[in-house]
């Protein structure tokens, strides 16, 4: 059974490639997550747990669903930490959570992405950038899924204890006083679909008015930005010099390189 969570498409499309390559059941997070939902998940197969990484690390709402949900049926479990170039601690996080639920964890890859954290200090990505990664995402889900076939471990990076030491505190710091939702704002073009409000994974936009308003418990997942079908979204001015990214807009590509 394959499970993620996926914000503006870079982890659903690795999921469902593997699904693919696996034949196996494939299943979104979202609902789940948003509504509390930790009744027990079953397979036969082992599972293959899909999250992005958020600040060198595991979302925190990912994590705690993972931790307070059963897991039954096969006891083997892998994780695969959709990055931007660095995933810090979450290959240690996701050995550390599955051992205490008794499970054998099999590893953790980390396929490189196109950023959609764009509201950061990073510069902007180009077109070609994008292409290029994505390009190279087929070989890294054809080698997963490989190793996943042959019952073999992933690869894992070993996570060094300064990464642990470092990413840990600053992290926490970050959530509680800087992460928030104060510079979302929406044009006029807005036309009051919802979209925003429903793949928000912690429910934090509600509509008033036809327009979205931000509570207090964002998580920069960037969901609502990458998923507005008229681009009515911003925070800041950061989006409207860097650009915004959904793995939809590049579908076509993929398409023709298959």
């Amino acid at each position: 059974m394959i499970l993620y969570y996926s914000a503006t498409g870079n982890t659903k499309f690795i999921a469902t490639e593997l699904a693919k390559k696996l034949d196996d059941q494939c299943i979104d997070l979202l609902v789940r997550i948003r509504k509390n939902d930790y009744s027990e998940l079953h397979s036969d197969k082992p599972f293959i747990v899909c999250a992005p990484v958020y600040m060198s690390e595991m979302p925190r709402f990912v994590y705690d669903y993972l931790k307070n949900t059963s897991f039954t049926g096969s006891r083997a479990v892998y994780f695969i930490a959709d990055n931007a170039g660095y995933a810090g601690i979450t290959a240690w996080q996701a050995k550390k959570l599955f051992k205490k639920k008794d499970m054998e964890f099999m590893g953790c890859a980390e396929p490189v992405m196109p950023n959609n954290y764009y509201i950061s200090h990073y510069k902007g990505q180009t077109d070609d950038e994008i292409k290029d990664r994505l390009f190279k995402a087929f070989d890294k889900i054809d080698e997963i899924s490989n190793s996943i076939q042959n019952c073999e471990k992933l690869k894992t990076r070993h996570v060094l204890l300064a990464e642990k030491l470092i990413t840990l505190p600053i992290n926490s710091y970050f959530c509680k006083h800087k992460i928030n939702a104060k510079d979302f704002s929406v044009l006029d073009k807005c036309i009051g679909c919802g979209k925003c409000e429903e793949v928000c994974p912690l429910s934090n936009i509600t509509l008033r008015e036809d327009k979205p308003s931000w509570g207090d418990s964002c998580s920069h997942c960037m969901a609502c930005i990458g998923n507005c079908p008229t681009n009515a979204i911003e925070y800041g001015t950061v989006t409207r010099e860097k650009g915004k990214y959904n793995f939809e807009e590049y579908r076509h590509f993929l398409n023709e390189i298959r």
